[in-house]
C-alpha cells in the first residue's frame, strides 16, 4: 500500500454545499422532536441508521421523492437559533475536513415564511454566517440561488436582493432544482442583474441532463462556475471551451452516484475533466442525504480514480482559485496546499510516495 497524506488536512475551498443539506442527521432529529415534525419514514430510518436513503433522481418521480425528503428536513428549521446552529455545525464539519473557505448556497424564499419574510430570512442567514466565521476562523460567504421550478420574475427579485447584500456576505447567484424544468434562457435577466451587481454566476447544469445544459449556462447565463457540470465530459469540444474559459465545475461525486447520474464512483468522469484542463472544485452537495462530506470527495478521487497526492493538491488549488475568497485568503490557502504536499506521506506497506 502506497503512503499517502491525510486529505482532511489538505487546505481546500468548499463551493457546492446546500443550506438544508449541510445539516447533521442528529440535528434534524432533535429539531423534528422539538417542533413535533413528522419526518418521512425513509428519512428517519436513514438519519438513525447512518445509511443514506436510497435515491434515484434520473426520472421525475425519483426527483420528487428526493425533494420531499429535503423539504421535510427544511421544515425543521423554524427559528433564528436553528439557522445559527446549522451554520455553526456546517462550519465545524468543514473545518474538520480541511476547508478554509466555504460558500454555502441558499434560496431564502424557502425560509421566509417562518423567519418573518424574505429580507429578514436572508439577514438571519447572513448574520449567522458572519458570527460563525468570526468565531471559528473559517472564511464563509453565501451564494443566493433561485429555483428553476418557480417563475423567472421570482429569480429577478432574488437577484436584486442578492446584489443589495453583496457587502454583507453574498458573493454569487445560482440556479438550482431540476434542470429538466425551466430553460436557462428564461433566467437570463436575473443573472444579468446579479453580474452587473458584481456577483459571480454559478448555475446548476450538466447533472440530470447532458452537455446542452452546460452550454446553456455558458451562453445564456455567462456562468463563472457550473454547479456539477459533469455531463460536459460527453462533449470534447465543450470540455475545451470550459478549460479555455477557466470555468470551474463544482463536481460532487457522492451526490452523482446517490442520485443515479452514475452507477458507481468509478463512473464519475473526474479524470476526464481533470485531464481536459477543466478546473474543478469538489463538493459534498447535500451530505445530510448523501452521507459524505467534503474530505470524502477527495477520497473518492484517490480511491476510485487513482489521483495521486500531487493531483489532489491541484484539485484543492483549483477549488481555491475558483472561489470568491479575497486574494490574501487564497494566497494563504494555496501556501497551505504546498505545505501539505511537502510533508512526508504516512501509511503502511510500500514506502513509495504517491506525490
Amino acid at each position: 500500500m502506497e503512503r499517502v497524506r491525510d486529505v482532511s488536512e489538505l487546505p481546500k475551498a468548499h463551493l457546492h454545499l446546500h443550506f438544508t443539506g449541510s445539516m447533521r442527521p442528529g440535528t434534524v432529529l432533535e429539531l423534528a422532536d422539538k417542533y413535533g415534525v413528522r419526518l418521512p419514514d425513509a428519512l428517519t430510518e436513514a438519519l438513525t441508521s447512518g445509511e443514506p436513503p436510497r435515491l434515484r433522481a434520473t426520472d421525475e418521480r425519483g426527483w420528487f421523492r428526493f425533494q420531499r425528503l429535503y423539504d421535510a428536513a427544511r421544515s425543521c428549521l423554524r427559528e433564528p437559533e436553528d439557522i445559527q446552529r446549522l451554520v455553526r455545525e456546517a462550519a465545524e464539519e468543514d473545518l474538520r475536513d480541511g476547508s478554509g473557505w466555504l460558500e454555502i448556497q441558499v434560496d431564502p424564499t424557502s425560509y421566509a415564511p417562518r423567519l418573518g419574510g424574505l429580507i429578514p430570512a436572508l439577514e438571519v442567514i447572513l448574520d449567522a454566517v458572519d458570527t460563525t466565521s468570526r468565531e471559528t476562523g473559517l472564511g464563509m460567504r453565501v451564494l443566493v440561488a433561485a429555483n428553476r421550478m418557480k417563475h423567472p420574475l421570482d429569480a429577478r427579485t432574488l437577484a436584486r436582493l442578492a446584489v443589495r447584500y453583496a457587502d454583507r456576505g453574498v458573493v454569487g447567484f445560482g440556479l438550482s432544482n431540476d434542470e429538466r424544468r425551466g430553460m436557462a434562457r428564461d433566467f437570463d435577466r436575473a443573472f444579468h442583474i446579479a453580474r452587473e451587481g458584481g456577483l459571480l454566476s454559478a448555475p446548476h447544469g450538466g447533472e440530470l441532463t447532458g452537455p446542452a445544459s452546460v452550454r446553456d449556462c455558458l451562453d445564456d447565463l455567462d456562468a463563472t462556475r457550473i454547479g456539477h457540470g459533469v455531463r460536459a465530459a460527453e462533449d470534447p469540444r465543450l470540455l475545451k471551451r470550459l478549460a479555455d474559459r477557466g470555468v470551474t465545475c463544482e463536481v460532487c461525486p457522492a451526490s452523482n452516484v446517490a442520485l443515479g447520474v452514475y452507477e458507481k464512483p468509478e463512473d464519475v468522469p473526474l479524470r476526464t475533466l481533470f485531464e481536459a484542463g477543466v478546473p474543478m472544485a469538489l463538493g459534498a452537495d447535500d451530505p445530510l442525504l448523501f452521507g459524505s462530506r467534503l474530505a470524502a470527495q477527495y477520497e473518492i478521487a484517490r480511491e476510485a480514480h487513482g489521483f495521486t497526492d500531487a493531483e489532489l493538491a491541484e484539485l484543492a488549488r483549483q477549488s481555491v482559485r475558483g472561489s470568491a475568497a479575497p486574494e490574501d485568503v487564497k494566497a494563504r490557502l494555496l501556501a497551505g496546499v504546498d505545505d501539505w504536499l511537502a510533508r512526508p506521506a504516512a501509511g503502511s506497506g510500500r514506502t513509495a510516495d504517491r506525490a
